[in-house]
C-alpha cells in the first residue's frame, strides 16, 4: 500500500503558521469593533461559560422534548421574556437571523391577508432602510413601494398617504431609523397603515436603542423581528451564527411557524411541563430544521438574566449617550466644518455626519471607499443617505454644530422659542438627559439609579419595559 502523502512540516512550524493566522484575526480583546451597520456591544465571558456547559453544548437536536425539558424551558422564558422587551404576547424562535426574520415576517403577512380572503401586492419601504428590506420584499413576491423622507428623517407622512391603500399588504420600518432618527409620528404612520387593511412590521435592528423606555407592540406593530446577535449578546460576524426571533399580535398568532414551544400546565398536582406544539393547521410551516441556534439562546437568556429589566434600560441609555457624545466629537474641526450631520435630531446609536457634504458633490460611498487605502477597519457597511438638508445661503450649519457638546445635544436644549418644538423628539433620545462629562473609551462610569431623574415617555412610546417573566430579575 502506497504511504499517504502528508506534507513534511515540523511541530513548531505549523503551530508557527496558525498561531500566525490567528494574530490576523480582529476581536473585541484586540481593539474597538467598530462595525458601523448594527449595534454593537460587548459580548461578557460569562455567557459564553455558560453556552459552552455540556448539558446545553452537547443536547443533540434530535432529542425527545420529554429528555430536553431544560432546554424547552429555557426556551419558553427566552420567548416570554422577548414577549415583554417588544409588548407583543407571541415568539417564535425559529429564524436564524434577522433577514430571516423579515422573510417570515412578510410570509406571516402574506398568510394573514390570504385567510381574509384578500390578494394584496404591495410592501411600502422607507427610502432609509437597511438593503434588506427591500430584497426580503422581492423574495416573499411583492412589489416594493418606496417611501420619501421629510426633513427631520421620518417619514414623510403625505407621501405615506398618496401610496397606502387596498392593495397595501405591510408597511416595514426600523425605529430608530437607519440614520439614527426616532420618527415621531409613528402613531399616525400605524394609523395610516391599519385603516388601509394592512400590517405594520417592525425590523428590529436598533432595538438596542429603546429597551427598557419603549416597545413596538405599543407604537402600534404587528410583528417584529429581534436580533439576538445585535442586541442580546451573541457574538456577531464571521457569517454566525445568529438568530432573528419574531414576535407577533393576536391576530398574526395562527399562522407563527411549527412546531412552537409551550408550556404544559401540571397535572394531579405535578410540575409543569415543556412540548412542542405541531398542532397549526394554519400555520406557514417550518422556517428550517429543528428548532434554532440553541447555543444563541442560551447566551442571549444569560445575558437578559444578568443585566434584568433596569439593566437593559441602562444599556440603552449608554448606546444612546455614546451615539452623541461621537456626534459632539464629529460637529468639532474639519469633519463638523466640511461634513455637517443631515439631520440635527439627537442621533440612536448611529451617526451619519456625511450628509451635507453632497453640497460639495461628497458621497457617502466616496468616505467608505477612501478608508480602504488607510486599512481602516470596517468602512460602514450601509450606503444608504436621504438627500441632505437644505441649508442656509451661508452654506453651513446645523444649529447645534458648533456647540461640540454632548450635555446639550443629549438634552435637546436647542434655545426653541416656539413652545419647545425642539425638545418634542423621540422617547430613547430623551431617555438620557444630564450624560454628565463625555465617556471615557466609549463607555459611561457607573452611577446610582436612584440618582436618576424620571424618564419622559413622549407620545406614541407607550409604557416601560415591565418586570420579565418568572426566573429574571
Amino acid at each position: 500500500m502506497k504511504p499517504a502523502e502528508l506534507p513534511e512540516i515540523s511541530e513548531p512550524e505549523i503551530v508557527r503558521h496558525y498561531n500566525r493566522i490567528s494574530r490576523r484575526n480582529f476581536d473585541l480583546d484586540t481593539g474597538f469593533y467598530p462595525l458601523g451597520s448594527c449595534t454593537m456591544k460587548h459580548n461578557p465571558r460569562l455567557n459564553e461559560r455558560v453556552a459552552a456547559m455540556p448539558g446545553y453544548a452537547r443536547l443533540h437536536p434530535a432529542q425527545e422534548p420529554r429528555r430536553a425539558q431544560g432546554a424547552l424551558e429555557l426556551m419558553w422564558l427566552l420567548q416570554r421574556s422577548l414577549s415583554e422587551i417588544c409588548g407583543l404576547p407571541h415568539v417564535s424562535l425559529q429564524p436564524s437571523a434577522g433577514s430571516h426574520g423579515e422573510l417570515a415576517g412578510l410570509l406571516l403577512t402574506r398568510a394573514y391577508h390570504a385567510d381574509r380572503g384578500e390578494n394584496r401586492t404591495k410592501v411600502l419601504t422607507p427610502d432609509t432602510a437597511h438593503g434588506t428590506n427591500p430584497a426580503t420584499v422581492t423574495m416573499a413576491g411583492y412589489e416594493v413601494v418606496k417611501l420619501a423622507s421629510n426633513e427631520k428623517g421620518g417619514i414623510d407622512l403625505d407621501d405615506l398617504r398618496a401610496k397606502t391603500g387596498d392593495d397595501t399588504a405591510c408597511l416595514m420600518l426600523t425605529n430608530p431609523n437607519t440614520l439614527g432618527v426616532f420618527d415621531e409620528n409613528i402613531e399616525e404612520i400605524a394609523s395610516i397603515v391599519h385603516q388601509a387593511g394592512g400590517t405594520l412590521y417592525y425590523d428590529g435592528a436598533n432595538l438596542n436603542a429603546i429597551m427598557g423606555h419603549c416597545r413596538p407592540g405599543d407604537m402600534g406593530f404587528d410583528i417584529v423581528h429581534v436580533n439576538l446577535h445585535k442586541s442580546f449578546s451573541q457574538p456577531h460576524g464571521g457569517g454566525g451564527p445568529g438568530a432573528g426571533p419574531i414576535a407577533c399580535s393576536d391576530r398574526i398568532e395562527p399562522f407563527l411557524p411549527r412546531p412552537q414551544v409551550v408550556r404544559r400546565e401540571p397535572q394531579n398536582g405535578g410540575e409543569p411541563s415543556f412540548d412542542l406544539d405541531f398542532d397549526r393547521p394554519d400555520s406557514i410551516g417550518r422556517l428550517r430544521g429543528f428548532q434554532g441556534n440553541f447555543g444563541v439562546f442560551v447566551r442571549s437568556y444569560a445575558y437578559i438574566l444578568s443585566l434584568g429589566g433596569d439593566g437593559l434600560q441602562e444599556a440603552s441609555e449608554t448606546a444612546v449617550l455614546n451615539a452623541n457624545y461621537l456626534l459632539a466629537k464629529l460637529s468639532r474641526g474639519k469633519a463638523g466644518k466640511y461634513t455637517p450631520v443631515a439631520f440635527d435630531n439627537r442621533p440612536m446609536p448611529r451617526v451619519r455626519p456625511l450628509g451635507g457634504a453632497r453640497e460639495e458633490g461628497a458621497r457617502h460611498q466616496d468616505a467608505r471607499h477612501r478608508q480602504a487605502p488607510a486599512r481602516l477597519r470596517h468602512a460602514p457597511a450601509d450606503g444608504l443617505l436621504p438627500p441632505a438638508r437644505r441649508r442656509g445661503a451661508d452654506g453651513g450649519a446645523d444649529r447645534d454644530r458648533d456647540a461640540g457638546d454632548a450635555r446639550r445635544l443629549c438634552r435637546g436644549d436647542r434655545g426653541d422659542s416656539g413652545g419647545g418644538r425642539g425638545r418634542r423628539i423621540d422617547r430613547a433620545a430623551r431617555a438620557v438627559h444630564d450624560p454628565g462629562p463625555p465617556p471615557r473609551r466609549g463607555c459611561r462610569e457607573p452611577q446610582s439609579r436612584s440618582s436618576s431623574a424620571p424618564l419622559e415617555t413622549p407620545r406614541g412610546a407607550g409604557r416601560p419595559l415591565g418586570d420579565l417573566p418568572s426566573g429574571a430579575p
